[in-house]
């Protein structure tokens, strides 16, 4: 089940059959030409595996496309042909940075940055393949291709400036039965599946243009059970601390697409009118908590008595108390922090959480003046966001039970990282919230790509996970990654669920990092190997040409 070309002695002759499988009849279009083809089509092919299609097979096919597009030529054109496919991906799934700011330009430089990760896979894979312990063995170059995938997502997930994990294909699967990989191996383990299935579709494809027909039939089959095998893995989501009776309140924004702070106090209002509203539907006490999103109230309550006044009034008429995201600004800095706010005490615990993983060019501006030659959208983030400390953990008094709830709560773009949630986890959380405003993305799917991270979450920790939107899209999901119920985009609306209360650790919560640092260091030895070889077939000794031909040993 070879998805790479075999090693063939320099100027040998190829058969007559791998001269057709190199340049396609009929065509006019040399197989270089093809390769680009097939990688464009598996980027456009793999954002539909994501919302708002969420068509998750295609996952497989567009990386399938992306490694029959590699089997050929060298690690420069494997550069090519990954960015290819990675434009033909980010280009689409990224659209929304458009609408955040306001011009095409932060879109294109995020999509081809990103996409220069895929390249940068391009390379490593016609490296690693080289290695004489992976060409040699087919099996082993199914696992191999994704481990080296599933690094290269890693290192983009974390750099430069913190990294920007959105778009990791794991995220591709909560309707999938990969999904429930995730409490056993996180991301790493998820996005590795998928590679390994794109590999064994890629690999059945070349048997059966090859008219192996038994042993494509048999990696038809193993294809079909990897993917279906995970359906067997189960799901727990029965209270394990009791229940919490939770509401949560989308109040929308006076105008889309206005300045936050000009609209701050009209925000807040609307939040306040939600809570009204839900607790005329639910009733005075029914509820042990209320949620408002990130920038709920962008002026400060603690320190703004009329924004006070209004929060106060809402946790009165609840009765209960309420987490509301609010900025903190202090001279030429400012922070974005989630509070408890208690009826008659306000924020006197000073019980909060403040986002640790800023988003760079969105809501600071990494050396500005370099940035600024570029272009003036720069200036449009007038005061840079300073990151928080600390573990991701609100300890939330709940009279009902009698004790105070952990809660892990993370901020917006955060619910990409997978260390943040996890340390909130291993701390206590009993229930994950996720608070964000998506009212700069306007009607683009940037809210249900987030919702989708967020139901992912939920799987990998066991946990109830609420996340909640200005502007929507807002949802409550179990701790299955089933969606409980959902908001619209841009509308005023509120729900109310009452949520299991887990403490139990799932074995990705328990492994922490070291599936991501084991794919990491086998991606880095396969690397290493294959250049090692390479520069001795270079130097004379054993000297082949990778990349040529069609193999199907």
């Amino acid at each position: 089940m070879t998805i790479t070309a075999a090693p063939r002695p320099r100027g040998a002759q190829e058969s007559p059959a791998r001269e057709a499988g190199r340049r396609p009849t009929g065509t006019g279009l040399p197989a270089r030409g093809w390769t680009v083809l097939l990688a464009a089509a598996g980027g456009l092919a793999t954002e539909t595996a994501f919302p708002d299609k969420s068509w998750w097979p295609m996952a497989y096919v567009g990386v399938c496309l992306l490694l029959l597009a590699l089997r050929r030529d060298s690690a420069r054109w494997a550069a090519l042909v990954g960015f290819v496919w990675g434009l033909g991906f980010f280009l689409p799934h990224l659209w929304w940075a458009t609408e955040a700011v306001g011009q095409p330009i932060g879109w294109i430089a995020l999509a081809v940055f990103e996409a220069g990760a895929v390249a940068a896979f391009g390379v490593a894979w016609a490296w690693a393949r080289r290695a004489p312990w992976v060409s040699t063995r087919p099996w082993l170059q199914v696992v191999v291709v994704a481990l080296v995938w599933v690094a290269v997502e890693q290192v983009r997930g974390r750099w430069p400036f913190g990294g920007f994990p959105w778009g990791a294909l794991a995220f591709s699967q909560t309707d999938a039965p990969l999904v429930r990989l995730a409490p056993l191996g996180s991301t790493t383990l998820v996005s590795t599946a998928v590679v390994v299935l794109a590999a064994l579709l890629a690999a059945a494809v070349m048997y059966l243009l090859g008219r192996r027909w038994a042993r494509g039939g048999a990696t038809v089959a193993l294809f079909a059970a990897v993917t279906v095998a995970p359906s067997l893995v189960p799901l727990p989501s029965g209270a394990e601390s009791g229940t919490l009776r939770v509401g949560a309140v989308q109040g929308n924004v006076p105008q889309q697409g206005a300045e936050a702070m000009s609209q701050a106090r009209e925000v807040a209002a609307n939040h306040a009118d939600g809570t009204m509203a839900l607790i005329d539907r639910v009733g005075r006490g029914e509820l042990d908590l209320v949620l408002w999103p990130e920038s709920a109230s962008d002026i400060d309550p603690r320190t703004d008595p009329d924004v006070a006044a209004t929060v106060e009034d809402a946790a009165q008429a609840a009765g209960a108390p309420i987490l509301l995201g609010t900025q903190r600004f202090l001279p030429g800095t400012r922070y974005n922090d989630y509070i408890l706010w208690e009826p008659e005490s306000g924020a006197e615990r000073g019980v909060g959480y403040t986002k640790q993983r800023p988003v760079p060019f969105g809501e600071y501006v990494p050396y500005r003046d370099f940035f600024r030659r570029i272009t003036s959208a720069v200036d449009l983030v007038t005061t840079d966001m300073v990151a928080g400390t600390g573990t991701a953990l609100m300890p939330v008094p709940v009279e009902r039970l009698g004790r105070t709830v952990p809660i892990t709560a993370v901020i917006c773009f955060e619910v990409a990282f997978d260390g943040l949630i996890r340390e909130g986890v291993l701390a206590g959380g009993e229930l994950i919230v996720i608070p964000t405003n998506n009212a700069s993305f306007g009607l683009t799917q940037e809210s249900t790509q987030q919702l989708a991270m967020s139901r992912f979450r939920a799987v990998e920790h066991g946990r109830a996970v609420v996340q909640v939107s200005t502007v929507g899209v807002s949802g409550i999901i179990g701790p299955d990654g089933v969606v409980m119920d959902q908001t619209g985009l841009f509308t005023a609306e509120q729900m109310a669920e009452e949520l299991p209360l887990r403490t139990s650790l799932t074995l990705a919560d328990r492994l922490g990092a070291a599936p991501a640092v084991f794919v990491q260091v086998v991606a880095l030895l396969a690397v290493v190997a294959g250049l090692v070889r390479r520069r001795r077939e270079a130097s004379g000794r054993g000297r082949t040409e990778y990349g040529r031909g069609v193999s199907m040993s």
